[in-house]
């Protein structure tokens, strides 16, 4: 168990050179893939999971619209490869064993997604409490969360009553027992 969180840490380290390099939708694919995660890009139906296929051409062509990282290792280590991402509008993360409050606080802090991020869907992941899903407040144009199987999450009422009231136009679907 030791061995495979360190090499998911391996995985997650970040390479700054490699976002100067290919840009940072190009990057932070890789980066995503090589988690197990996959990505849809702007104007393309199909989920990329192959990292071998990823798309190639100049930098700038291909733009992340959504993340999806089912039982993915994505970890906190990894996310200054979102820093970059100006086309993110959906993020699914489910069965993320590394996930946890900082993570959120993370993806909730990070300009870009500030701006363009518009669903989340939050599903058993074992380590994100009430604290981080308050984190998710300066998502400023979420229109939808979906939170499921979370049983960090210990103050249901008043966690969503401060996030109502920081985003009045979130729509917030429940599934916690």
């Amino acid at each position: 168990r030791a061995f495979w969180g360190w090499l998911n840490a391996v995985f997650n380290k970040v390479d700054h050179e490699r976002i100067r390099a290919v840009g940072p939708d190009r990057a932070a694919s890789e980066w995503l893939l090589r988690c197990g995660a996959l990505v849809r890009y702007q104007g393309s139906p199909k989920w990329q999971q192959d990292y071998n296929g990823l798309p190639t051409g100049p930098m700038g062509k291909y733009k992340i619209e959504a993340i999806n990282a089912t039982d993915s290792c994505i970890m906190y280590r990894g996310f200054d490869y979102l820093d970059g991402l100006e086309h993110v509008t959906d993020i699914k993360l489910e069965k993320c064993m590394y996930i946890q409050d900082e993570c959120l606080q993370r993806l909730s802090e990070t300009n870009n997604l500030q701006k363009s991020l518009q669903q989340l869907k939050i599903i058993s992941c074992g380590n994100v409490t009430d604290k981080g899903i308050i984190a998710l407040h300066k998502l400023m144009n979420l229109e939808y969360l979906y939170l499921s199987d979370l049983p960090g999450i210990r103050e249901k009422e008043k966690t969503f009553r401060v996030l109502q009231q920081a985003l009045p136009n979130l729509e917030l679907e429940l599934d916690l027992e």
